[in-house]
């Protein structure tokens, strides 16, 4: 293989794939890297097919499993029809500070074959929000900026929902959404009339519910409902990184894709003052090899890419490339998923539902938006819905066997309405991830220290969550309401972001308003580390959204000669 590109992309994720596209559609040579094995559509989606009796266990793990996995197994979609696509805790070691759940993918496409799909663009009120409050720094962007960068990836991937005219959570270029059920219907209805300034709608979701022409360019068809989703589409259905933006940029002919390749640091050059490559370690021979570009972007997801920028030390920067103000690393941010509440819903004992919707209904934020209206400061969206168990419930003092139990679980059970929380956090200096002085990984890396955690406002986010969801559902009608606190650790909730956020100074940021190393123009970070604040709407369409911003201004630099 050459060693010599116009590009390197450091991740082939979500983030990673859309860099890839961008800069190959723009004509220069791109190296991905990725540090797990190759994953190919369709080929590679082995379980994507089987019914549940073709399972071994019928969905579950071994005993031995769990125990030597604690960590992975709590992973939402975790199961043994996904589990190729999560690695084994003793894959990738890391210190725990304070307890955090680092939950990774490694594989050609990243997490990007195993993401929630949740597509909400952010608002003029998230961008502004921790300046206007008080509790972060001003971002070097704001909605008008990002907006027509939501719609160029929006029409790409296809996003299905509705245009609500819901100032918290703007509309986009949708598909039409899916159905709500009866139940739903139901939810929606009632919360409008007693609660007016909150807003039930079906979720914008990363599913073709109807293709365009462009998505059928990219080999990709209709969603089939099946809701398997994490085990890869064989549709194409959902969005991924490879089922979509990586065979797009593979046809340019400027794409090469190397697996195996854990990414040690970033190469700086003392006499350019900017980076002339990446050094790699061989997953497999443990072999080092120097690739060189004179445009280079992290998207390893957030904790990675600040890692590799951390190890990548040089006589000009001896904490990490770019670090002059000791910011790389720190301000560490989460989305709290720690509320969820649940309730039966009486009647609509003569409808049900056909297919398995993908997608989820959603109540926007509805707090501390023109104003501050609460003790804490942020918002959380709620992820909402409701659903018929497939079941009829039999009491436990009744026969648990026989013809009668039998028949009795021929017939549908209740209908239920659920809420669970999406809640923004502070980004704090103190919280933080470092490089083990002494601990290392079996490629001679450095391992991840984290040590991040909740905070008072976190708390009180919860509580408030907990109130008002279950004034919700007693509104809605619900019996049986059980609202709880499930106490999580950090990182479980698979958002993590900063680590080298943007910003306007330098002192208190690690990169400009093109995603730029402050200090080493030709570095872009546009996965989750280069967030200022964590918002409370789902982040991933906003790597996109930054990515193909960042990726066409350093196609244009590059041709310039500025980079």
């Amino acid at each position: 293989m050459e060693n010599e590109f116009d590009a390197i992309v450091v991740g082939s994720g979500i983030s990673g794939g859309w860099a890839a596209k961008e800069l190959c559609e723009q004509g220069l040579k791109t190296l991905v890297l990725e540090r797990g094995r190759n994953v190919e559509h369709l080929k590679d989606y082995p379980t994507a097919t089987m019914d549940p009796w073709e399972f071994k266990h019928r969905g579950s793990m071994t005993r031995e499993f769990y125990e030597k996995n604690p960590l992975i197994s709590k992973a939402a979609g975790f199961g043994e029809d996904t589990a190729h696509f999560f690695i084994r805790d003793a894959d990738h070691p890391y210190v725990q500070r304070r307890p955090f759940d680092w939950i990774r993918g490694y594989q050609v496409g990243g997490k990007s074959l195993i993401w929630g799909r949740a597509c909400q663009r952010w608002s003029d009120y998230e961008f502004k929000a921790p300046a206007k409050y008080g509790y972060g720094i001003a971002w070097p962007i704001d909605y008008k900026e990002i907006a027509p960068w939501y719609a160029h990836v929006e029409k790409f991937i296809g996003v299905c929902g509705n245009k609500d005219g819901i100032e918290a959570m703007p509309d986009g270029e949708f598909l039409p959404p899916f159905e709500l059920s009866c139940v739903e219907q139901h939810m929606q209805q009632t919360l409008n009339k007693h609660f007016p300034d909150r807003y039930l709608v079906q979720g914008r979701w990363a599913h073709l519910s109807e293709p365009n022409q462009i998505h059928l360019d990219q080999d990709r068809g209709k969603c089939q409902c099946r809701n398997l989703c994490m085990r890869g589409c064989p549709y194409g259905g959902y969005f991924s990184s490879v089922s979509s933006t990586l065979p797009w940029a593979k046809k340019t002919g400027n794409l090469t894709i190397r697996p195996f390749s854990v990414v040690h640091s970033v190469i700086y050059d003392e006499a350019t003052g900017k980076a002339s490559g990446v050094k790699v370690i061989d997953a497999n021979t443990k072999e080092e090899i120097i690739y060189k570009a004179r445009v280079i972007f992290l998207n390893a997801s957030a904790l990675n890419s600040t890692l590799v920028l951390l190890n990548s030390k040089s006589q000009r920067f001896p904490n990490g490339l770019g670090n002059d103000h000791d910011v790389l690393g720190r301000y560490i941010g989460f989305h709290l998923y720690r509320g969820w509440a649940n309730g039966k819903v009486t009647g609509f004992e003569d409808k049900y539902v056909y297919g398995k919707n993908p997608t989820e209904c959603i109540i926007a934020n509805y707090r501390n938006l023109k104003e501050r209206d609460t003790d804490f400061v942020g918002g959380y969206t709620i992820f909402t819905g409701g659903y018929r168990s497939r079941t009829n419930e039999v009491p436990d003092n009744e026969p648990q066997l026989g013809a009668d139990f039998k028949e009795k679980l021929t017939q549908p059970g209740s209908w239920y309405a659920y809420m669970y929380m999406q809640g923004e956090t502070i980004p704090k200096a103190t919280n933080r991830v470092t490089l083990s002085p002494d601990k290392k990984d079996q490629w001679g890396i450095p391992l991840l220290v984290t040590d991040v955690g909740y905070d008072e406002n976190d708390e009180k986010m919860v509580q408030d969550f907990l109130t008002e969801s279950r004034r919700m559902l007693e509104k809605i009608g619900c019996t049986e309401i059980q609202a709880h606190d499930n106490k999580q650790a950090p990182g479980l909730d698979i958002h993590e972001m900063g680590g080298a956020r943007m910003g306007l100074d330098p002192k208190t940021s690690m990169l400009n308003a093109h995603n730029q190393l402050h200090a080493c123009k030709n570095v872009f970070v546009t996965d989750g580390a280069c967030m200022a604040s964590t918002g409370n709407q789902s982040p991933s369409i906003l790597y996109m959204a930054l990515t193909a911003r960042a990726a066409t201004y350093a196609a244009e630099q590059f041709k310039t000669g500025a980079l």
